[in-house]
């Protein structure tokens, strides 16, 4: 190979304006820029490696510089021009500043920037990774920068702006430069290739820009890599996965397949043949992430921006197209919440092997158990075990019979009392394996109706006991924003919070629940015409017979619990109650059967 080849990111440099590419932003402003003479004294060409910073710094010094200038096509033939491309700094002086950083080095660029231009009508100073010089470098360009000499132009370039002080960039004009479109690199790619005479497929030029992260450069350099594999055959994606040390898309499509149908045998397998193929553990892990993001990008986008999102081709996006309705996206999430998991896991461990088989299991196990429903299901099927689970018997008083079926095993007795006799909540003969249906889903109040309003209006109540006492107690009548009607049964409860300090706890929910002061709280006895409002009876949806019957026989139970004496609130309920009504399970038995205490 001869001695004079030049790399084909050199070779390929754009060398107008018009050249440049993915950036017509910045085109359109350079170009206007220079046809109307508003050249400013200081540019900032800011945006990630790769994406043409310094290459549009020379076009401009060539256009501003050019024998024919100031142009929007430099001949590239004057003296000038020919400095520029050849980098001689005569009129264009590029500096480094990642190793010119210190204030020596810009105390001398003040010095030279007094003489005038030899060859073209601009000094222009092309300072790239502007952000590598400390504080006291730019400072000493501060002033210069503000008011340069009239012939003078500095064109600063970073890729990490935000370490340019900012008394910097207010001085500056600030041109934002974008990742390329893997279409404009693939487009760009392959008018390249067919010059140079290239042999790659389109799958493989997709690859290499979707490798790129957006940057032209690493994309030529590559393929200047690649191209002498082009000799003897068609350059394959295969290939440029080999040279990047990448694992195929089909071999973890392969992978992924067994992660989600849970065959964690099969994944094992898998997972050795690229092992032993010489990918490291962590290269593994980081490929599989990036494959099941893509998959969460095709389950959640439009499909018009899958490949510019993903980088990969139509058949690549077919399979995952497929592959998605095996998932939901929340089971997506997790994978690659438990990838960025052991991922971790791996850089720090001494057996990286040991950690990437337990990784594959791991996820092999997950898929089956994390879907919405299923989870639902479970929990359905553990809170309504769990509200009978307790050791605890406690006798509950039931307005109604109960009828329980659970698909849970044998569980322990429990009595209830209903209408003054003991019953079994449970039988023996309930089989574990019952198959679970959730029970129908009930009308969603407004929350408007009273039976809401009373649910909300106790919850916005502080004590324990007094909420308790009221909603097993107290049936309300009217809850609004101007009043509030609650009714007691018997005389003392009435008195207990008409005269007490339990009516200050009512004006306080009232004002949380309201947000005003003026509600007006009435307690008293029941009157003609409540039971239409009673909210005990909303929340049974019927009223029977066998319900008045039951109220009856629970009076004499009342009246014990009025001959005690009402002096504090934990002294409505005893501390054994008040600590039982604490308790989660019993909350839930009591809720379950809309049971009460008793003596």
């Amino acid at each position: 190979m001869s001695g004079n080849y030049v790399p084909l990111y050199r070779k390929y440099r754009p060398q107008t304006l018009d050249m440049l590419v993915g950036q017509e932003h910045i085109k359109k402003t350079l170009t206007s820029a220079i046809e109307l003479g508003k050249i400013s004294h200081a540019y900032l060409f800011t945006g990630p490696r790769g994406t043409g910073k310094t290459s549009t710094a020379r076009i401009l010094a060539k256009s501003l510089n050019c024998v024919n200038g100031p142009t929007i096509h430099p001949c590239g033939d004057c003296e000038s021009c020919k400095n520029i491309t050849n980098s001689v700094p005569i009129d264009v002086i590029e500096i480094d500043a990642a190793s010119n950083r210190k204030v020596e080095d810009a105390q001398n660029i003040l010095e030279k920037i007094q003489y005038a231009p030899v060859n073209g009508k601009y000094k222009i100073y092309i300072i790239d990774e502007v952000h590598m010089l400390s504080s006291t470098a730019f400072n000493a360009l501060l002033k210069t920068l503000e008011e340069p000499p009239e012939n003078v132009i500095f064109i600063l370039a970073t890729t990490e702006v935000h370490k340019v002080l900012d008394t910097i960039k207010s001085r500056c004009q600030r041109f934002d430069f974008r990742r390329i479109t893997t279409d404009d690199i693939v487009k760009h790619l392959r008018y390249i290739s067919d010059e140079e005479k290239i042999n790659i497929s389109d799958d493989a030029l997709y690859t290499i820009a979707g490798n790129s992260a957006g940057g032209m450069r690493d994309s030529i350099s590559l393929l200047d890599q690649l191209s002498l594999l082009g000799v003897s055959h068609e350059i394959t994606s295969d290939d440029v996965n080999a040279v990047l040390g990448r694992i195929s898309f089909n071999v973890l499509h392969d992978l992924s397949d067994k992660i989600i149908s849970s065959s964690s045998n099969e994944s094992i397998e898998i997972l050795n043949k690229i092992y032993h193929s010489g990918n490291e553990p962590l290269q593994i892990l980081t490929n599989l992430s990036e494959y099941f993001k893509n998959l969460l990008i095709v389950k959640n986008c439009k499909n018009d921006l899958l490949g510019e999102l993903t980088g990969l081709n139509e058949n690549q996006i077919a399979e995952l197209l497929k592959q998605k309705e095996l998932l939901e996206t929340q089971q997506i999430v997790f994978l690659l919440e438990r990838l960025a998991y052991y991922i971790k896991e791996v850089k720090s461990a001494v057996n990286q092997h040991l950690w990437l088989e337990v990784a594959m299991i791991d996820l092999s196990n997950m898929t089956e158990n994390t879907k919405l429903i299923d989870l639902q299901n479970r929990i359905i099927a553990l809170e309504n075990n769990g509200a009978v689970s307790s050791n605890i018997t406690q006798s509950v008083v039931a307005p109604q019979s109960v009828n329980v079926t659970r698909p849970a095993p044998v569980q322990p007795k429990h009595e209830v009392t209903v209408e003054g006799k003991q019953k079994d909540v449970l039988t023996e003969n309930i089989s574990s394996s019952q198959e679970f249906t959730p029970p129908p889903m009930s009308k969603k109040s407004d929350g408007t109706d009273i039976v809401s309003m009373w649910e909300m209006l106790l919850k916005n109540i502080n004590s324990v006991p007094a909420r308790a006492l009221l909603k097993q107690m107290g049936t309300p009548v009217k809850i609004a924003k101007d009043e509030i009607i609650i009714t007691f049964k018997t005389e003392n409860f009435v008195s207990q919070y008409s005269n007490t300090n339990k009516k200050d706890l009512l004006a306080e929910a009232a004002k949380t629940m309201f947000n005003t002061d003026d509600t007006k709280i009435t307690v008293r006895l029941p009157k003609a015409g409540d039971e239409n409002l009673s909210a005990k009876t909303a929340m049974r949806q019927k009223s029977t017979d066998d319900e008045k019957e039951s109220d009856k026989k629970k009076e004499p139970t009342e009246k014990h619990i009025e001959e005690k004496p009402v002096k504090k609130e934990v002294e409505e309920i005893s501390p054994k109650d008040v600590k039982a009504l604490e308790s989660d399970q019993e909350k839930m038995i009591l809720d379950l059967f809309d049971g009460k205490y008793i003596e």
